[in-house]
């Protein structure tokens, strides 16, 4: 079976030892996406401290940035929104995010069929709100 490791340009890069993600035949697996904004690795919306403790974050423009990171892995990738078929998302205060995060979702997966949960997550590596996880199935020539 054949696969390949992709590395999206357009994505920023992973904060550890892994690929964008792994195409294994007809599947394509992506990383952990979250919203840092690719070449400066900035947190959108995040309100910090004089001391860098972070204070706020903005959960609509990390929605809005860790969607277009995805997508620029999925294109490098040869793939699109619509062909995810399952979506895992991490947030970091169901309880304040999750109506803004879900409007926003509803907005840029318009016209995905993906499966999708949504769990609630004590922290993520860095100082982001949100990350998706995701699995999308290619089609073959």
């Amino acid at each position: 079976m054949a696969t390949d490791v992709i590395r999206a340009d357009g994505a920023p890069a992973p904060v550890g030892a892994y690929p964008h993600a792994r195409r294994v035949g007809p599947l394509l697996f992506l990383s952990g996406i979250g919203p840092r904004v690719p070449g400066t690795d900035a947190i959108p919306g995040n309100v910090v401290d004089d001391d860098g403790r972070l204070v706020s974050h903005d959960i609509e423009a990390q929605c809005r940035q860790v969607f277009a990171n995805v997508r620029a892995v999925l294109e490098a990738s040869g793939a699109r929104f619509e062909d995810l078929v399952d979506v895992t998302v991490y947030l970091t205060d169901m309880a304040n995010d999750f109506a803004a995060y879900n409007r926003l979702y509803a907005e840029a997966f318009a016209g995905v069929d993906a499966c999708r949960t949504t769990v609630e997550v004590n922290a993520l590596p860095t100082a982001i709100a949100i990350e998706l996880k995701c699995v999308a199935a290619l089609h073959t020539p």
